[in-house]
């Protein structure tokens, strides 16, 4: 295992207690207490995956998350006292991978940073190339092309496309998109994959606005055009 967490966290309990249940899961840990203190180590260490408060000193963790995105694809877990949807939204929208909502049993934290790491490192196994239309989709390098180019995509976009690319044509429900990239570890809203979808679209689709690739079927769900 051996990867580095960056957990950014100003509650100096909170981010003691993620320390130590991470290091006895197995993984390396950096804590920073202030949001820049938080972009430099991103930015040095270069971590596997970073744990961030929303509510910082120095640095809010939504204009953290917003700089990390602009150079890095590095899995985001927000760790939020607010409860209300739209602030959930926000930072998914930004880019996180997931959420978890003060207060959380730290054992649950550690279940999803283990969900989040397994879709970064994607197939261990030879694997076919999926192919649908001018995308294609590595599952064992982990690498999405759009007419030769290289799409750059959070673990949990790569998972959703990864998802409907093996049923082109079939309707995904939001819940079943849930359960296909989240697994056991998903405890949370199917508004959530509103959020990854409109992200999604946004890398993939010529006009974002008027889905070619990944259409809404009222009601119902998603659907990848075969």
């Amino acid at each position: 295992m051996n990867e580095l967490v960056l957990v950014v966290e100003d509650e100096v309990k909170i981010a003691r207690l993620v320390r130590d249940y991470l290091e006895n899961a197995g993984y390396r840990v950096l804590v920073a207490s202030r949001g820049d203190e938080g972009l430099a180590l991103a930015r040095t260490e270069r971590p596997d995956l970073i744990v961030l408060d929303l509510l910082l000193p120095g640095l809010d963790g939504l204009d953290l998350c917003r700089k990390v995105r602009q150079s890095s694809q590095v899995p985001i877990i927000m760790v939020t006292a607010r409860a209300e949807e739209a602030d959930k939204l926000v930072g998914l929208e930004l880019g996180a991978d997931d959420y978890i909502t003060k207060p959380f049993s730290p054992r649950e934290l550690v279940a999803r940073v283990r969900a989040v790491l397994r879709r970064a490192r994607g197939s261990e196994a030879p694997a076919e190339l999926l192919r649908v239309g001018d995308l294609t989709l590595d599952p064992a390098a982990h690498a999405v092309t759009l007419s030769g180019r290289l799409v750059e995509l959070t673990p949990t976009e790569f998972a959703l496309l990864e998802a409907m690319m093996r049923s082109p044509g079939r309707v995904f429900s939001r819940l079943q998109l849930l359960e296909q990239v989240q697994g056991d570890a998903y405890e949370g809203y199917e508004r959530t994959v509103d959020a990854h979808i409109k992200n999604l679209r946004q890398k993939i689709e010529p006009d974002p606005k008027n889905p070619r690739y990944i259409t809404t079927v009222y009601g119902v769900g998603y659907r990848l055009n075969a």
